[in-house]
């Protein structure tokens, strides 16, 4: 009897303890700095091609870390190389047309000089020859007063002089008119040679932009890491046809990396934008890592997505995201992390 009795003692007493140090761990965490538990997060890319193809060589396995440009993988490329070609020759061709075009505008333009200066003598001779004509009409009239003393001869031979200069100014001014007229002929005429010119160097830019789009479309051909990390999946294999924008390789950037956990609406205010935090990974138990608040939830949640009580879910919770600001290269995404604040204190809700 004094056994069982001397039982019943002991276990009471380590219950008690039991009971003690749980009440005493529990003032403990709800007295000590807000944070929570969560899960390490990297910044995850696809590497895509807009070009739809075979692919004929995969230059990295799962798991492998790439730095930025590194080649991923090649997809055939000869269908978007011929179109390359061909942009390239209609590009060769409207730059011969661009070039010719350019030749005629620049003859119509100096035929328009030749033209206008033609233009322009044509009426200075004629105004030349209307002056030789008037002082010839004044002599014929002053030899046709003075009468006696003049042969009749010396007066006739002035008036002929004087006729035959008027219908040398009437050929002249017919000869300007002429002359002008060309001149319109050629400036029209150098005007259209300049709009087809300007017409073909039109041409020669969209042909450089055919060219650029196909270019853009072999370089695609070869895929290229677009940031530094980690390969976590490679959904297609040698041999297989990709359709365009299909993801040809998943990239996770460990470099930059986030916890994400869940504060009570009651403690909401001891999250901060730039307030510092310590992470704690499982797997590195005692090497506290620095991070620092990088966002707050403007929206708040009512189940974290790593708690499943009942208690939780009776909890409004708000999501906060911390950035690991000291790397450490043995973390890995998807790691369980605990996050703390340091400076705060939990409240009861």
């Amino acid at each position: 009897m004094k056994r069982v009795i001397g039982a019943a003692v002991v276990l009471a007493l380590v219950l008690t303890g039991l009971i003690t140090w749980k009440i005493q761990a529990n003032n403990r965490a709800l007295s000590g700095p807000s944070g929570g538990s969560g899960s390490l997060e990297g910044v995850v890319v696809d590497a895509a091609s807009i070009v739809a193809g075979r692919i004929v060589r995969v230059a990295v396995r799962e798991g492998a870390s790439v730095q930025s440009g590194e080649l991923l993988a090649e997809i055939d490329c000869a269908e978007p190389r011929a179109t390359l070609g061909e942009a390239e020759a209609r590009l060769a061709m409207a730059h011969a047309q661009s070039d010719a075009a350019r030749s005629q505008a620049d003859a119509a333009s100096r035929a328009t000089g030749v033209a206008r200066a033609g233009a322009a003598a044509a009426r200075a001779q004629a105004a030349a020859m209307a002056a030789q004509q008037a002082v010839a009409a004044r002599n014929a009239d002053r030899l046709a007063q003075i009468g006696d003393g003049i042969a009749p001869a010396t007066v006739d031979q002035s008036r002929s002089q004087a006729n035959a200069l008027a219908e040398q100014q009437r050929a002249a001014e017919s000869s300007g008119r002429a002359s002008t007229a060309q001149t319109g002929v050629a400036v029209a005429q150098a005007a259209a040679a300049r709009g087809q010119a300007s017409a073909s160097d039109e041409a020669v830019r969209g042909a450089e932009s055919a060219v650029t789009r196909a270019r853009i479309r072999v370089e695609e051909c070869v895929v290229r890491a677009p940031r530094a990390g980690i390969v976590e999946t490679l959904p297609y294999e040698q041999g297989e046809v990709v359709p365009a924008g299909a993801s040809i390789a998943r990239i996770v950037d460990t470099r930059e990396l986030t916890a994400t956990f869940y504060l009570p609406n009651a403690e909401l205010a001891a999250a901060r934008v730039g307030a510092r935090a310590i992470v704690e990974a499982d797997a590195l138990p005692g090497e506290p890592i620095e991070g620092r608040v990088v966002r707050v939830s403007s929206e708040a949640e009512f189940t974290p997505r790593n708690v499943q009580t009942r208690t939780d879910r009776d909890r409004l919770v708000f999501a906060v995201d911390v950035r690991i600001t000291a790397p450490n290269t043995r973390l890995r995404p998807g790691m369980p992390v605990q996050v703390t604040l340091p400076g705060t204190a939990r409240r009861s809700p």
